[in-house]
């Protein structure tokens, strides 16, 4: 199942933003469950078909994603018409609703998802569980299913930043710095609510002030997401959330999809990166979660029916 481009959507920031500006808003009734984690906070899972079908699929967004997101919208409606229930489990203070703790969520944390599949496995003796991870989140589910024994019958990663050294190096420059203006601008009202209701300066040596000054992945993660987490600094963060260092290590049935054009995570695993339950499909163009073939009228979101595609013919 070939990807290729929309004719007139070829150029890589057009298959990246085209969706976000012209995919049309879905009307999906979801059930919502809020799963307490170990450490005293929650995430908000969102359903469709919940206790409907013997198939669910578990899908994490990418940075500042939602149940609101085009492509998570688009892939829960297009398991729904397949035979298969689907639950976006949202990282910490995603939702809609600030998490309780100071702390958040980042590239590598696995232990929310990891409780929440075990979770799912008491609840759902005879079903298969399935992984869909988006750009972050699908460095996540890598790491995740890398690292530890989750019965996962098989997991998807698009577009995952396996490098993150690399992406963060790379966000900073030329029409990718708008990415990057873009997703810091949306984050630090998140951090100064942190601010607001948790004494982040103690745990982070950096006042309410320095946030405004914050213009990169490499200032926000050497400020707050690397001492929040228990990181030494930003690059000991990339370093050891990094799920290519990881890959040859997994041992299910698992889909990377990229493009080598991608203008945010441009970090392709090589082959010798991989272990052999690996498949690579990695395209010439596509973007960044983009992967929009059809045509300009009539778009066709390839990725909503690769997943389908790849999950049946297991």
């Amino acid at each position: 199942m070939e990807f290729k481009p929309a004719f007139g959507l070829g150029n890589r920031h057009i298959q990246t933003l085209f969706p976000s500006l012209f995919k049309p808003k879905l009307n999906i009734e979801f059930d919502i469950e809020r799963f307490e984690l170990n450490d005293g906070d929650f995430v908000d899972c969102y359903w469709v078909d919940k206790n409907r079908y013997s198939n669910i699929v578990v899908i994490l967004h990418g940075l500042g994603g939602s149940y609101k997101s085009h492509y998570i919208q688009g892939l829960m409606k297009k398991l729904s018409q397949n035979g298969f229930s689907s639950v976006v489990m949202h990282l910490r203070g995603c939702s809609g609703e600030e998490n309780r703790l100071p702390r958040a969520y980042h590239s590598g944390d696995t232990q929310d998802i990891y409780q929440f599949i075990n979770s799912l496995h008491n609840r759902y003796k005879n079903t298969q569980i399935y992984g869909v991870g988006f750009s972050l989140g699908a460095n996540i589910m890598l790491k995740l299913v890398a690292n530890y024994d989750v019965k996962l019958t098989s997991i998807i990663a698009i577009s995952p930043p396996v490098n993150l050294i690399e992406c963060a190096n790379y966000i900073d420059k030329g029409f990718s710095k708008f990415y990057q203006y873009m997703m810091i601008k949306a984050l630090k009202p998140l951090l100064k609510n942190k601010y607001k209701r948790h004494n982040i300066e103690q745990l982070t040596g950096v006042n309410y002030n320095q946030v405004d000054k914050i213009r990169t992945f490499w200032d926000f993660d050497e400020a707050y997401t690397a001492p929040i987490h228990g990181f030494n600094s930003a690059k000991d963060y990339y370093s050891k959330s990094s799920s290519n260092q990881y890959l040859k290590k997994i041992k299910i049935p698992t889909l990377i999809i990229h493009s080598l054009d991608d203008p945010i995570a441009p970090s392709i695993p090589s082959k010798d990166e991989i272990s052999n339950f690996i498949k690579l499909e990695i395209y010439p163009k596509g973007g960044h979660v983009g992967f929009i073939s059809g045509t300009l009228f009539k778009p066709i979101y390839w990725l909503e029916d690769r997943v389908v595609k790849y999950f049946k013919h297991l």
